[in-house]
């Protein structure tokens, strides 16, 4: 029997009311990105325990089910956000048999620009865990890799996997992405592979990135993250010769807007691209993109060099490492990066911890070059190559920023407390404000990893009890982005060939956005429009005159349902059920698009050309 565990956490702190600051804008690309500052917080308790009873731990990926996403009358916002808890806890530096899982999160939340007393603006419950699982019932592990032959498993359909001397697969699981079946892919440290489930939590598939990626030792995959369980011996040597660095694997997880490519990104860079420098050399990351329009058939087609953010401290050059992006289109993305202080950490006073913005225009895409291999690095001790053009970026938000931070009672300082900030910050997800008033304001939540940190804990069978308690903690931000068109219409005698009905428009902003397109002919008959078009064509091309998509009947096309609503959402008329009208709901980076309707015989008659942004 299932058991339901349901707990909103609420803590109530002290905390003057401070005025909202202005917004604070960056342009990148010709776009403008304004943050409107913190308007809310909300926290898990440490010592929250899931419903088999183990420690909730962290938020290491976090993704909104815009589904359930919903704004009430009164401006309280809710809906279900899926959270991914990393590998666990560590016993003496070992990795443990934990069982990988995803969270369900319900959540509600109410902002409060001015700030607050207290930090349950956003109230999160606990509803619902699923463990992960092979196809024939076996629970995968958080168990570092075997370092002999037992660490490469075999499995019928996937590549070479990461596996524990127990013979189970391990997972050393991050980032996550939801997709409209309910299915979920994960990113993976370990591999890094990333890997996708059904919605029960059963694994469905594998994919391997490109060689330079994978750790090999002795020329050899050697998946170990020298992490071993008691009695299993350490990698030689400790780190892997090319590819991830130890527990510096796949990070960051999102999917484009209209949901086909997977985007990926490296904690950090690889070994041969100045990783074995150490963390001062480690700057140049990587990012890559899948098609997973066919997700059980993934296919790389992009791969970019991010150069991460330079700190100092102790007078010694750091790189701050990835934590989490969220993808605004396909050419810009916000990146979650941080040091390694704040408090859980022997500093708890963070010197750089942001969300920045970049931009791929221009950047030279790597796929199926020679830097997907070993041998040639990107970035040989941590310069990058001439031929390589990297993402350029600018900083967005600064959560070090205490001025915003104590509008809630938080605080990034030397002297830490329940409410400094904790070490690791590893998750982003954004969420449309659903305002009338500013159609182009989303909330960008910001998720905490607390390392299952509490004097409370139980796992793999054992309680455990760790030096001080670390609530999980999410940072909501009000962000801008970008110009919304509610509505163009055109209205013309269409024929066949060049005297086809065109009519143009721009999406303008830093997001990609959702339309509803349409070309009418029968339904204008019902408004009393003589000479409809019989049956029209729905084309839309973009600025290279390229075909976006296509559409010949409205009710025939695979989103049907969602079309039916979003129509209904933007004011747009019903069409009737069986018309020969056409229309598309899809989803349309930034640029300039044309719409060209026709009919399907060549005939001609009247049509209607319509493009509805959708909210």
């Amino acid at each position: 029997m299932t058991r339901r565990i349901a707990t909103l956490v609420c803590l109530a702190l002290a905390s003057p009311v401070l005025p909202p600051l202005t917004a604070q804008t960056v342009t990148l690309g010709g776009t403008a990105f304004s943050s409107k500052g913190l308007v809310g917080v909300g926290r898990v308790a440490a010592a929250q325990k899931d419903k088999w009873g183990e420690t909730f731990g962290s938020l290491s990926g976090l993704a909104v089910d815009l589904r359930t996403w919903r704004r009430s009358a009164d401006g309280v916002y809710s809906g279900s956000f899926y959270a991914q808890p990393d590998r666990g806890i560590t016993r003496s530096g070992a990795a443990t048999n934990y069982t990988p899982r995803t969270h369900r999160l319900d959540v509600s939340f109410l902002p409060a620009p001015n700030g607050a007393s207290n930090q349950i603006q956003l109230g999160i419950s606990l509803a619902e865990t699923t463990r992960l699982t092979e196809a024939n019932g076996t629970f995968l592990t958080s168990l570092d890799p075997a370092t002999t032959p037992a660490g490469l498993g075999t499995r019928p359909g996937f590549p070479v996997l990461p596996q524990a001397s127990t013979g189970r697969l391990s997972i050393d699981p991050e980032g996550l992405v939801l997709l409209p079946d309910g299915s979920f892919f994960l990113c993976d440290e370990y591999g890094p592979y990333l890997y996708r489930f059904s919605a029960a939590g059963v694994l469905l598939g594998a994919i391997r990135p490109p060689e330079a990626l994978i750790p090999k030792r002795g020329g050899r995959d050697s998946f170990s993250a020298d992490n071993p369980a008691a009695g299993q011996p350490s990698p030689s040597p400790n780190e892997p010769t090319t590819g991830r660095e130890n527990n510096q694997g796949f990070e960051g997880l999102a999917a484009s807007p209209d949901g086909r490519t997977l985007y990926v990104l490296m904690q950090s860079a690889a070994r041969q691209d100045g990783g074995a420098g150490g963390s001062s050399l480690r700057r140049h990351t990587r990012l890559l993109a899948y098609d997973i329009a066919n997700p059980a058939a993934a296919t790389l087609k992009g791969e970019w060099i991010l150069p991460l953010p330079l700190y100092t401290q102790s007078g010694v050059q750091q790189v701050a490492s990835v934590g989490e992006l969220t993808m605004l289109n396909s050419r810009q993305f916000l990146v979650l990066v941080r040091d390694g202080n704040g408090r859980g950490s022997s500093s708890t006073a963070s010197l750089y911890r942001a969300v920045l913005v970049y931009d791929l225009t221009g950047a030279t895409n790597l796929a199926g070059t020679a830097f997907d291999t070993a041998g040639t690095p990107v970035a040989p001790n941590g310069i990058l190559a001439a031929s390589v053009t990297p993402a350029t970026s600018a900083v967005l938000i600064n959560l070090n920023d205490n001025t915003e931070l104590v509008k809630f009672g938080l605080n990034n300082s030397a002297s830490s407390n329940s409410n400094t900030l904790a070490e690791k910050w590893e998750s982003l997800a954004l969420a449309p404000a659903l305002d009338p008033a500013a159609p182009d304001d989303f909330f960008l939540f910001v998720g905490n990893d607390n390392d299952f940190s509490t004097t409370d804990g139980f796992q793999d069978g054992a309680a455990f009890r760790a030096s001080l308690s670390t609530d999980s903690m999410i940072l909501v931000y009000r962000l801008t982005l970008g110009a919304r068109l509610v509505n163009i219409s055109s209205r013309a005698l269409t024929g066949a060939d060049g005297d086809a009905h065109f009519a143009g428009f721009v999406v303008s902003g830093a997001r990609a956005k959702t339309f509803v397109v349409r070309g009418i002919g029968p339904g204008l008959a019902a408004f009393g429009v003589p000479g409809t078009l019989p049956d029209p064509v729905l084309q839309i091309f973009d600025a290279n005159n390229r075909l976006v998509l296509a559409n010949d009947n409205w009710n025939q096309g695979s989103l049907v349902a969602d079309l039916r609503a979003a129509t209904a959402l933007v004011g747009g008329f019903a069409l009737a059920e069986n018309s020969q009208d056409a229309a598309v709901l899809l989803s349309l980076d930034p640029g300039a698009y044309t719409v060209q309707i026709a009919d399907s015989s060549g005939r001609s008659g009247v049509s209607l050309a319509e493009v509805y942004e959708v909210p």
